[in-house]
């Protein structure tokens, strides 16, 4: 089984600037495959492309700000792809407390630790399965296009694509009929054959033997029915392990907590005996122990420990109410009688808490922590009960013996419950035989449709069709994936013989390399960068310098490279300002006669002597520029000062 763990690195999806970017935790029967960062879209991909079993995580809110956006969502899951809450359904725990039943233990502030505890806990059943669907689901046969007003051919291309809508139909239809599912259809005519066909088939998604899919003519969508309300399943309907305390009388109270002293429940009423206490325990969970405020343990509390064959607990002496306040504060007890009961729970569980801390020590991580406990309080050892939990041979349970001061079993009361027991294990038994039977009934009727059909040429037809169109797609797919490979190695090779160019160029003697560009402007640069690469110290040749920009010399300056070749015989034609956006940047610009430059397609050579005379010249035009900045500066500095002193002459005067 492949599940997928998430949790986000940052962003949200209520954010419309900053994206989530989730951790991604792959785990496979039980093993850490691979972990990763991935964005939204590459997860939607990743799951399209892997299809997992479950995709977990610790909040579905990760995924979508609203029901509307999480349904949307769920639409794009592969069908066999289930969404799990791991930290519960409407009722929701922190991950810490559910990834500590199964001896987990997660790094909060760590999101590839809390997807990789969301990933093992689904796949060891915790959590619960996110149901947003109905058991019906729409598929929708329609065109891909619209016809629009057309020319000549308009008749022909429309008979043509509402005859593919038709085909289309008719292979999804021989699908359904050979899966033996039951649908309903309703079919719109168009000319030549259907504009739409709509199946409405009562199966959940994940029995579709149909995929969506789209064509150049033709689309197939398929939608489950949304439900009124996002539901909530249990992946395991194992009932949890709670100690219980119970405190009879007139008002009989009850209280529960689980095996890590959390409360779960708290109930009081008057006038119940003990067959309407074991029925609201058994609807909380599985009671391991069961408690008593009071020694010896009353007569009714016995019952319902023995109903459950459960662990008794009764303290070495009765308990003050002062003790039972101090036990039960902040609890929210609604009366004494509930108070007496959750405290006898909780004094049960804090007299066995080193106890559960120490097994939670000796059992590896991934193990079930409740079951481990209560075959250690059934009297059985670690190694066994990890043996049964591993799926190895071990030593069988011993029979559960009773603790000190339970006292001797009644025989009749034992003799009732163990006809309770037999009747319910029967019960049980005829339960699981109707239901065996309802199946086969509905296998046996799903088997006659299909040989109804098997029977018929039009199903071999419809049949070997959707085989060769199957096939045709893939065919067509691999063609479209070997064009672009070919493409893709023939510009490799393009841009490998042009740098093998460059590197005998720059072998040569008396010659310096140059990288040519069409014109000055910042896509220019990005393809010369890309192809032959912009490094520093390259000589570029540019073919015009006709709706040049600053930002690009400033870039071209940036990339240090070593001079610009304009085009001319000088440096004389050229735009002044293009001349004094370089010397501003301190990149020297050279005339192509004056520099010797011969250009062959991108790459070219200049003459290496006229060249450094070309830069030798550029130096002193750059110098002068400095002289002249310098001078202008010193002017500028004179007239200023020359102002204020006639400022303070004349305030003077």
């Amino acid at each position: 089984m492949k599940v997928f763990g998430i949790d986000i690195v940052r962003g949200s999806v209520r954010s419309r600037t900053r994206r989530p970017v989730y951790a991604l935790v792959v785990v496979e029967d039980g093993q850490v495959v691979s972990s990763s960062q991935v964005t939204a879209f590459a997860l939607s991909r990743l799951i399209a492309a892997e299809e997992p079993d479950i995709l977990a995580t610790d909040s579905v809110q990760e995924l979508a700000p609203d029901r509307h956006a999480l349904v949307s969502f769920m639409q794009t899951l592969p069908p066999g792809t289930m969404l799990v809450q791991v930290t519960g359904g409407e009722r929701k725990e922190t991950l810490q407390k559910v990834a500590g039943r199964y001896n987990i233990r997660v790094e909060r502030t760590d999101p590839f630790a809390e997807a990789g505890a969301a990933a093992r806990i689904a796949s060891l059943g915790g959590g619960a399965a996110v149901i947003a669907f109905e058991k019906t689901t729409g598929i929708t046969v329609s065109r891909h296009r619209s016809p629009g007003r057309g020319g000549w051919s308009q008749n022909r291309y429309v008979r043509k694509m509402h005859g593919a809508v038709r085909e289309r139909a008719r292979k999804v239809e021989g699908q359904l009929v050979a899966a033996g599912l039951r649908y309903e259809k309703s079919e719109r005519l168009a000319f030549g054959g259907f504009s739409r066909v709509h199946f409405t088939v009562f199966a959940s998604r994940g029995e579709m033997p149909v995929r969506a899919c789209g064509g150049a003519d033709v689309q197939v969508r398929i939608e489950g029915r949304k439900l009124d309300r996002i539901r909530y399943e249990p992946l395991t309907k194992k009932s949890r392990y709670l100690i219980v305390g119970i405190d009879p009388g007139t008002t009989t109270g009850i209280g529960a907590v689980d095996l890590d002293g959390e409360v779960v429940d708290l109930y009081s009423s008057r006038q119940v005996g003990a067959a309407e206490i074991i029925e609201h325990i058994a609807r909380v969970g599985k009671p391991l122990i069961v408690a008593s405020d009071v020694q010896p343990m009353p007569d009714t509390v016995e019952k319902v420990r023995r109903a459950f064959n459960a662990v008794a607990y009764v303290p070495p002496q009765d308990r003050s109410v002062e003790g039972k306040l101090e036990l039960t504060a902040g609890t929210g007890y609604a009366n004494p009688h509930e108070r007496d009961a959750l405290s006898a729970a909780l004094d049960a569980y804090r007299s066995l808490k080193n106890k559960f801390r120490n097994i939670a020590k000796r059992v590896p991580p991934g193990i079930d922590l409740d079951e481990v406990r209560a075959g250690v309080m059934r009297g059985r050892s670690i190694e066994a009960v990890l043996a049964d939990l591993s799926g190895t041979p071990g030593q069988k349970p011993p029979a559960p013996t009773s603790p000190p001061g339970a006292g001797p079993p009644a025989p009749a009361d034992d003799r009732l419950l163990q006809l309770d027991r037999q009747v319910r294990r029967l019960r049980e038994f005829v339960q699981e035989l109707e239901e065996g039977l309802a199946a086969k009934d509905r296998e046996i009727a799903r088997l006659k449709r299909q040989i109804r059909y098997e029977r018929s040429e039009r199903g071999k037809d419809l049949q070997r069709d959707a085989e060769l169109a199957k096939r045709d797609a893939i065919v067509a797919n691999l063609r479209q994936l070997l064009r672009r490979e070919e493409k893709r190695n023939k510009s490799l090779k393009k841009r490998i013989d042009r740098m093998r160019r460059v590197e005998e160029l720059q072998i040569g003697e008396g010659q310096v390399p140059v990288k040519a560009l069409p014109s000055l402007t910042h896509d220019a640069v990005r393809n010369l960068a890309a192809d032959l690469g912009l490094a520093e110290g390259d000589v570029i040749a540019v073919g015009t310098t006709g709706g040049w920009g600053r930002s690009v010399v400033r870039e071209i300056a940036d990339a240090k490279a070593a001079a610009v070749v304009v085009p001319g015989e000088s440096l004389e034609g050229l735009d002044q300002h293009l001349i004094a956006a370089a010397l501003d940047l301190a990149l020297p610009l050279a005339a192509a006669g004056a520099a010797g430059l011969r250009l062959s397609g991108k790459i070219g050579t200049v003459d290496e002597e006229k060249f450094a005379a070309a830069l030798a010249a550029w130096e002193e035009r750059s110098g002068e520029h400095e002289r002249e900045k310098r001078a202008a500066m010193l002017n500028q500095v004179f007239k200023e000062y020359r102002s204020e002193r006639e400022k303070e002459v004349r305030r003077h005067g």
